[in-house]
């Protein structure tokens, strides 16, 4: 096989130049030799009227996790387009990966798995994802490759979650929201977390915040997993959490005001006038809402904040899409007192 040899401080042009000829072979490794870099390529005849110089060298291959970026590209030459189309949303949680196979491609669960196994060879368990069920979320899951279990440590934004998808529920795809957030937090904030779950927010603001966060959860699965999680943290946590059980409804009248909440609402769930009426300063409120109904929310909730006699200045980020022109969306909320 051939390769080009570049001196060490022009390897990045000259990769990027044969990246963009289309002719640098990413599926082998690079190799250094001296002062000199050894890049794999394609195609020889192009590389010389490129001007590089061609040395035939053996350059290893790179591990199957690196050529391939995306379940997609592991298996476009194998599914049809509109197949493909089904496999696009799947999720890594932990060591286990879930994924929705429709019956249309029940025959080809096998590839899937094989698939799924070359982008992250990591995985223990591959679960196939059911209907969310009962009071608290929870999904149903078919283990359909790997361990029987669907219970994991997570890692994110710097900490660990133990997770058991069979007893409560969890989005991974709110990483980025909970660093968001906990980027706005300040230090010396008094921070309530209703619907807290096994204490994703709650773990990742104070992993960077010196704060006081009380969080509110009823489902005693979560709440079990959640001192878990507290614990498993507890030296990297620059604040403090406290932990209530029991329903928002019923606990979040009996307690002050903070100076920020953070409500990440169950989907059907109204809670708006609830937290509104416990933060003096910010609310982030989280619903699913119909994109010609969101300035209509905004709307809405200014006028609960004048109920309350409060001034609230509202901004509307969406979060991710949850179906056809429905979002879960953050109404990032700013009071004042009127």
């Amino acid at each position: 096989m051939s390769a080009v040899a570049v001196k060490k401080r022009e390897a990045e042009k000259a990769k990027r130049m044969l990246k963009h000829a289309g002719i640098y072979d990413g599926k082998r490794r690079p190799r250094v030799e001296g002062d000199f870099v050894l890049l794999p390529v394609l195609d020889v005849k192009r590389a010389l009227e490129l001007g590089f110089e061609i040395r035939d060298v053996e350059l290893p291959m790179r591990p199957e996790r690196q050529i391939y970026k995306n379940l997609e590209s592991v298996l476009k030459e194998k599914l049809t387009e509109e197949e493909l189309t089904f496999l696009r949303r799947y999720d890594v949680v932990g060591d286990i990966a879930i994924i929705q196979i429709p019956p249309e491609l029940e025959s080809k669960k096998d590839l899937i798995v094989e698939g799924l196994l070359k982008v992250h060879p990591f995985l223990k368990v591959i679960a196939r994802r059911g209907f969310h069920r009962g009071t608290f979320r929870v999904r149903e899951y078919e283990v359909i490759w790997g361990d029987e279990r669907l219970t994991t440590i997570h890692r994110e934004n710097g900490i660990k979650l133990k997770i058991d998808l069979s007893r409560v529920f969890f989005n991974p795809r709110m990483k980025g929201e909970r660093y968001r957030l906990a980027n706005l937090v300040r230090n010396g904030e008094k921070i309530l977390i209703p619907f807290a779950g096994i204490l994703p927010y709650a773990l990742v603001i104070a992993r960077y915040k010196n704060v006081d966060i009380t969080a509110v959860e009823l489902n005693k699965d979560a709440v079990k997993l959640g001192l878990e999680n507290i614990e498993m943290n507890r030296k990297h946590l620059k604040g403090r959490i406290e932990l209530i059980v029991g329903d928002a409804f019923e606990v979040l009248p009996e307690l002050g005001t903070y100076d920020r909440v953070i409500s990440p609402t169950p989907r059907g769930v109204d809670a708006l006038k609830l937290v509104l009426s416990k933060a003096d300063k910010f609310l982030h409120y989280y619903d699913f809402i119909h994109e010609s109904r969101i300035e209509e929310f905004k709307n809405y909730i200014i006028n609960e904040c004048n109920n309350y006699g409060k001034t609230c200045d509202v901004r509307i980020k969406r979060v991710s899409d949850f179906k056809p022109h429905v979002y879960k969306i953050c109404a990032d909320i700013s009071i004042r007192k009127s």
